[in-house]
């Protein structure tokens, strides 16, 4: 794999590239990096495509803003949309995860004519995901605890970052997680994320819709995930006007693509290379 630096934005950011033919671009969320995808990277490229994976805005080796403001999801779209400007990518294929498919809804919604297909990995529609109810909200809990400035930080590494642990379940990749955040300036990085687009005040806000995507989306949701509920991926294809499938896996925790990799790989690839028109059954 190429990994080299971009600057977009007035930031830098490292991008890891594989492959040639048609882009695929990959999107990770909270805690993670360009390394999410290292089992997934080797499928792409021997089924044809270019891939290519940049450590987002306050992860991984990509510059960290210290403002709070850095981290809104407009400027989250347009680190991305000059990725593909630098990276000479007009089109491309999007599959992306936690944040990072929240931000590749809005990229689908708002660029269509930069998206080829795209794929939402865990977290749905953000329309769908606000109405899902008191279900989700509860799932949600950690968000409000991440708030808390300065004390959030303090709670997640204390005592070896035992409440990160619970929080992730003990996940294989904890230890990993934890290097990674251990950096200075990683952890209240990836917290602004959730800082600046979910703070409590917008709840006296009145919302405002993410636009439908129009292109070919798939969303895939895993049973094992321990903070997003299945309506509110479900419910994503009320805010798909292109075609729209959904496939359920079966016992992979939310990194879905680090438990069941192989599974995974099929789905995306069968995916990439055909979407019939109007398809709304689940699986294949």
């Amino acid at each position: 794999m190429r990994t080299h630096c971009i600057e977009v934005n007035g930031l830098h950011f490292r991008v890891v590239e594989d492959g040639h033919g048609p882009p695929v671009v990959l999107l990770h969320g909270f805690p993670d990096s360009s390394y999410l995808w290292r089992k997934q990277i080797p499928a792409l490229v021997g089924a044809g495509y270019r891939a290519i994976a940049p450590d987002l805005r306050g992860f991984g080796e990509s510059d960290k803003p210290e403002a709070v403001e850095a981290y809104a999801l407009p400027l989250l779209l347009s680190d991305v949309t000059g990725m593909l400007d630098k990276l000479d990518v007009d089109r491309a294929c999007v599959i992306a995860h936690d944040w990072g498919a929240a931000l590749g809804w809005l990229l689908a919604g708002m660029y269509p004519d930069r998206v080829e297909r795209f794929v939402a990995l865990s977290v749905g529609h953000m329309n769908s995901f606000a109405a899902a109810g008191i279900e989700q909200r509860e799932k949600s809990w950690y968000m409000l605890l991440f708030q808390f400035r300065d004390i959030a930080e303090e709670v997640l590494r204390r005592n070896e970052w035992r409440l990160f642990r619970d929080w992730a379940r003990d996940h294989a990749e904890a230890e990993h997680w934890i290097t990674s955040l251990s950096r200075p300036g990683a952890l209240t990085a990836g917290l602004n994320w959730y800082r600046a687009n979910v703070a409590p005040e917008l709840l006296l806000t009145e919302p405002v819709p993410f636009p439908s995507v129009s292109v070919p989306t798939m969303g895939v949701w895993s049973s094992g995930d321990a903070y997003l509920i299945e309506e509110q991926m479900v419910r994503s294809k009320e805010h798909v006007t292109g075609s729209w499938c959904y496939e359920r896996m079966e016992g992979a925790s939310h990194w879905l693509q680090l438990d069941q990799p192989e599974r995974l790989n099929q789905i995306l690839i069968h995916f990439l290379a055909i979407v019939p028109p109007d398809r709304s059954r689940e699986g294949f």
